[in-house]
């Protein structure tokens, strides 16, 4: 597990820039835009966009690349870099429109790498550990939550632009880890080179042309993504399309529920959502083992029912302590959710479809995290910020009813959707 643990330093410099971007751009946005909780919520979702169109082509591109570095590792080294560049401009914005900008390049950047980044997990990890090995590098993701929750709301109170100075500088270390570390040649389990039926593909475009090889290209990528599509997998998808949404809003509205709900300082409010993390990351490897010794399917179950208690109590909270308490329990059901469902995803396909099953997962995360802020928002511009953990609680129950649909022992079996096409 020694390179899980190193890969993890990607999750972490990955978790850690997220968490600063969610805890604190609400809080430039709001600056601007302070009576719209609903156009906060769609201008926090530009790396969904990105993610629903783009990530799924990266992982995809990146099933076929083949480079001295490997398959993956080229995305990182132009993604994490640029990445780093652009999340250190955030805070030093000028005006709304430069703001915007910066928002737009950084979340383009990582969206050129997260897929890749994902897909080395399975690379380098045989299947029978992959459930536990997700549990490893999300428990570094999730330190690099902490991180940005409790060391960033400190550096945040000195100057608002030092936690993602600090973030950029960490995300060009953690590169500097993965290059020196990780040799995709070396360490992958089987290496998959450019197989000589791609080659024969270029001989044909010298003969047919152009358009013709375009064309039966996108016939093999449709053929390709539809065979992914099998019934347990739409079903699976719906529940973490519904989990993600109930998860996504919470984080994109949290730090303004707390400012204008519990009437909380900034940095109460992004140093609550530590508790959350810093449970997280305790529960991230036992729950990694739990699915691994009791299934996926049950584990992840057990902890979308203990977050809709969770979301559903918080919603009547109006004590600091009593909020970071279930925040504090909540992350640990969120970790029996999160840490299973990737694995899950990969499990009901192919090992040759790895990339493929990623960019799939991530176009319902993605959705999910397009859609829920605004609509959240949406509903506490109409009801108001008390009821915004009773929209999570409401996701995580339709999330519960797609998981009962899930039929792990019959994946192979086309959905109907796949039959058509």
């Amino acid at each position: 597990m020694k390179k899980t643990w190193l890969l993890g330093f990607g999750f972490f410099s990955i978790s850690l820039t997220w968490g600063l971007y969610n805890a604190f751009v609400p809080l430039f946005l709001d600056n601007y835009i302070v009576k719209s909780a609903t156009l906060v919520g769609f201008l926090m979702t530009i790396d969904n966009y990105f993610g629903l169109f783009l990530q799924p082509l990266i992982g995809r591109k990146s099933d076929k690349t083949d480079t001295k570095i490997g398959k993956r590792m080229p995305y990182l080294l132009i993604g994490m870099p640029l990445a780093a560049i652009f999340c250190a401009l955030i805070p030093i914005h000028t005006s709304f429109s430069l703001l915007i900008l910066f928002m737009v390049l950084m979340n383009l950047s990582m969206s050129l790498y997260r897929s890749p980044t994902v897909s080395l997990m399975p690379d380098i990890t045989e299947p029978s550990k992959r459930t536990q090995a997700n549990g490893i590098i999300n428990l570094m993701g999730g330190i690099g939550s902490i991180f940005a929750f409790t060391v960033g709301s400190t550096l945040y109170d000195q100057h608002i632009a030092l936690p993602f100075l600090t973030s950029s500088v960490l995300t060009l270390m953690s590169l500097v880890i993965l290059i020196v570390f990780i040799r995709e040649r070396r360490d992958a389990i089987e290496y998959t080179p450019q197989i000589p039926q791609q080659q024969a593909a270029v001989n044909h475009e010298r003969v047919w042309g152009r358009a013709h090889v375009l064309l039966a290209k996108a016939k093999q990528d449709l053929s390709t993504y539809s065979q992914e599509w099998t019934l347990p997998t739409l079903f699976l998808l719906g529940a973490i399309y519904f989990w993600f949404f109930s998860y996504q809003g919470i984080e994109a509205l949290f730090t303004l529920y707390g400012r204008k709900e519990l009437n909380l300082s900034d940095t109460q409010s992004s140093f609550s959502l530590a508790f959350f993390s810093l449970a997280f990351v305790a529960a991230a490897i036992p729950a990694g083992y739990l699915g691994h010794k009791y299934g996926k399917k049950s584990t992840i179950m057990f902890g979308v029912i203990g977050l809709i208690i969770v979301f559903s109590a918080i919603s009547y909270v109006d004590s600091l302590l009593t909020l970071r308490v279930l925040l504090l329990v909540g992350g640990i059901f969120w970790a029996l959710i999160n840490i299973n469902s990737y694995p899950f995803v990969i499990a009901l396909g192919k090992e040759s479809s790895i990339g493929t099953r990623t960019g799939i997962y991530y176009i319902a995360s993605s959705l999910a995290a397009l859609s829920s802020p605004p609509l959240m928002g949406l509903i506490v511009d109409l009801l108001g910020y008390s009821y915004l953990f009773y929209a999570a609680a409401v996701g995580m129950v339709i999330a519960l009813l797609f998981l009962f649909g899930v039929n792990d022992k019959g994946h192979s079996k086309p959905a109907a959707l796949h039959r058509s096409m």
